[in-house]
């Protein structure tokens, strides 16, 4: 498997991440009826996230915790939420790639779960 290296790669990740998500019966309510995501919209901003922070691509302007935050007012977000979100993540960047970008990207991942689910949940 070769390493996340340019923007299809992150599209592949985001695209494949989120089919996991809307596939799982845990997290697909929280993006489906609570947040009511345009996924297109959606996968779009993402994809701009994660080239900012893998590939330093300037872009990405949005404030991503208060977003979630907005989120977390509307339903109880658990520890394992964040822990499945993190779970679905990884194997996604296992499942289609291999590298320090790779690497980087699940560490990343970790830090945003253990700081939005430090700042969520209650």
């Amino acid at each position: 498997m070769q390493d996340i290296t340019n923007e299809a790669d992150i599209a592949i990740l985001i695209d494949r991440f989120y089919e996991q998500v809307l596939d799982d019966d845990e997290l697909a309510p929280i993006f489906v009826d609570v947040a009511q995501i345009n996924l297109d919209r959606h996968k779009g901003f993402i994809r701009s996230y994660w080239e900012k922070l893998l590939l330093q691509k300037p872009g990405y302007s949005r404030h991503t915790m208060n977003i979630h935050r907005a989120l977390a007012e509307k339903t109880r977000l658990a520890p394992e939420h964040f822990q499945r979100w993190l779970s679905l993540f990884r194997a996604t960047v296992d499942g289609n790639f291999s590298g320090d970008t790779a690497d980087r990207a699940k560490l990343i991942a970790t830090n945003i779960a253990a700081n939005m689910q430090r700042d969520m949940v209650r």
